[in-house]
């Protein structure tokens, strides 16, 4: 079973996904320039961090804390 992701890594993937995809259409940016805004201002190590959490909530609720914990870091997109 070498090389294959596991399911969590896989659920996790999907789901970072469809949140840079959120927050872009939120924020009116591209997907590549949300990808690249979220890892500058640690949204994705934070949505990473607590998937565990996080999955439970909105995508609406997720894309705000993303805003929140960007906006912590210096980002100004929310």
């Amino acid at each position: 079973m070498k090389g294959r992701m596991s399911e969590l890594t896989k659920n996790k993937i999907d789901y970072l996904v469809v949140c840079v995809n959120d927050f872009a259409d939120a924020h009116g940016m591209s997907y590549v320039t949300a990808f690249d805004y979220l890892k500058a201002h640690k949204g994705l190590a934070f949505l990473s961090d607590h998937y565990d959490i996080e999955h439970t909530y909105s995508i609406e609720e997720a894309v705000a804390d993303l805003a929140q914990v960007c906006a912590r870091n210096g980002g100004a997109a929310a």
